[in-house]
């Protein structure tokens, strides 16, 4: 036998409960890295258009233009955009039909508001539970294709007579390969969630603050008019 045997010959010569275990946390492993780099992608975006249209929504412009700048796109909208389009719409809304009413625009308004929120916190968050997952029972399903290839080589070594070292290092060998990948799998999944988490974190935390500071000027022209 080979004292140099490389990965592939250790993946060629295990049984078949192990190369299925190794094929399994491949694909698992193909699978996070894709959602890690996407996920990445997604975030980065967002964070751009939060400070795009900060920028924007307190350069001085009027709200009533900004919200006929943005309509003619509202299905593309999303972060910040999308949650000032909500709340300034449906304050719109209300205000045209109870003015001197401003307790019930802003609740109104708030709740818009508040389910947009909901929905780019939820949009943000996606495929993360599933980088969760990925780093969580990856290692159990390695542990269990070298069980299974330690048991496998246990077995056959009870059939001769004479057992020695260079008989079941390979199939130990082989079997600890599962360990390995399961873990290769596990370590970025687990790192990329917690700092993908910490990004969604931080946006959403921008978002709420949006939140807050808009419903803030909403308040002050709905008591406003209310007054007049």
């Amino acid at each position: 036998m080979n004292a140099e045997l490389s990965i592939l010959d250790l993946f060629l010569q295990a049984s078949l409960v192990v190369k299925g275990v190794m094929f399994v946390l491949l694909c698992m492993s193909v699978l996070s890295w894709t959602m890690i780099i996407k996920r990445s992608q997604v975030l980065s975006k967002a964070k751009k258009k939060v400070k795009v249209f900060d920028e924007r929504f307190w350069s001085g412009i009027e709200l009533t233009h900004l919200y006929q700048e943005i309509q003619g796109r509202k299905d593309l909208l999303s972060g910040t955009e999308h949650i000032f389009y909500s709340g300034f719409k449906e304050f719109a809304r209300l205000h045209r039909n109870n003015a001197k009413v401003p307790e019930a625009v802003m609740d109104g308004a708030t709740r818009a508001m508040r389910v947009s929120l909901s929905k780019e916190v939820e949009s943000l968050e996606s495929h993360l539970p599933m980088l969760a997952t990925i780093g969580s029972i990856s290692p159990y399903i390695g542990l269990f294709g070298t069980v299974w290839g330690i048991m496998h080589s246990f077995i056959a070594l009870g059939a001769v007579k004479q057992a020695t070292l260079s008989m079941v290092a390979p199939g130990i060998a082989e079997a600890l390969v599962a360990t390995a990948m399961g873990l290769f799998a596990a370590i970025p999944a687990v790192m990329a969630y917690n700092r993908l988490s910490t990004k969604v974190s931080k946006l959403e935390n921008d978002y709420i603050h949006f939140m807050e500071e808009f419903s803030t000027i909403l308040h002050r022209q709905a008591f406003a008019s209310a007054k007049e």
